[in-house]
């Protein structure tokens, strides 16, 4: 069966798994093995569900990230969606919506809205998010599984081969599939990474919690290399130089230093290119959330790789 045809017959339970699909649950949770808790044990909760698709051949890095949010409160729960294009040097968001839905008993669950569908296969799990909007369209594929990590928290980082098609045109490559969350009393998650070296090296670098501002933050590294399961579980991410961002009126980083405990992994990052966004406040200071097409260069066992792929940036 093509892809085309598999999508078409798999579109029959979209909106099936919107009310009844069992998702994986990012950490944050509340009562993960009790599905028919009160929805108010998960009050105040925020879940995060982020798709990154990154081609791994051509001059030029060709990414759609679609970013997913979930915050829940008394009475109903708070979504947020949006999907972007990057590629030739420039950023396109294409999508972004806000809205609230009634209360639930499984908030973490992606809830198609307007022109986003969610395509879902066997176990529940999301194949595909599908975007049409008059005569644009743009979908994902995502396939097999190559590796998956969890950190402490519960959360989850799943790289899976993919294709996306663009007017036509299918392109291979990975999608990243970041499920977190957390409670209104615990510590926010930080920034993340996701790296690729052609399709011999994945490699994904996570800070657990929000760093102050005007410092980068420990992170811990996982990688998939040549087929071999690698784990840092301390890893420096030193910026080496930031740039203004006025909307904000705070400096972002633009490039970085990579080192783990016993120098296992290192390297250097620099921005290549970058949609940045201000959120609101109180200020004078604002929160940014941005994203950062990379490219450099890491040192593991001996070997150095150029990687390339997409960093995302967080503060509140």
């Amino acid at each position: 069966m093509s892809a085309s045809a598999r999508w078409l017959a798999a579109l029959a339970s979209v909106w099936l798994a919107a009310c009844s699909g069992s998702e994986p649950r990012p950490s944050g949770s509340a009562n993960q093995g009790n599905e028919a808790a009160p929805a108010r044990n998960f009050h105040g909760r925020f879940y995060e569900r982020d798709f990154v698709f990154t081609t791994l051949e051509g001059d030029s890095t060709f990414l759609v990230p679609w970013l997913i949010s979930t915050r829940t409160r008394p009475g109903g729960v708070e979504r947020e969606a949006h999907g972007f294009l990057a590629r030739s040097g420039t950023w396109e968001e294409f999508y972004s919506e806000q809205w609230e839905t009634p209360q639930s008993r499984a908030p973490w669950r992606i809830i198609p809205h307007g022109s986003l569908r969610i395509v879902v296969g066997e176990g529940d799990a999301i194949d595909g998010i599908l975007f049409e909007q008059g005569s644009r369209n743009l979908e994902l594929e995502m396939d097999n599984v190559l590796q998956e990590w969890t950190g402490p928290r519960g959360e989850t980082f799943r790289v899976q081969k993919a294709a996306a098609y663009l007017a036509g045109r299918r392109l291979d490559g990975l999608v990243l599939d970041v499920a977190r969350g957390h409670g209104a009393d615990e510590p926010q998650p930080g920034d993340w990474a996701f790296l690729t070296s052609g399709d011999s090296l994945q490699v994904v670098f996570e800070s657990p919690e929000l760093a102050p501002p005007g410092r980068a933050g420990a992170f811990r590294g996982w990688a998939r290399l040549d087929f071999r399961d690698l784990q840092w579980p301390s890893v420096t991410m030193d910026w080496t130089e930031v740039r203004a961002f006025q909307p904000a009126r705070r400096d972002v980083p633009v490039a970085w230093t990579v080192s783990s405990e016993g120098n296992q992994v290192t390297g250097r990052l620099e921005v290549k290119t970058a949609q940045i966004r201000a959120g609101s406040g109180p200020g004078p200071v604002l929160p940014v959330d941005a994203l950062f097409e990379v490219t450099g260069t890491l040192d593991i066992q001996g070997a150095t790789y150029p990687v390339r792929g997409l960093f995302r940036h967080y503060r509140s």
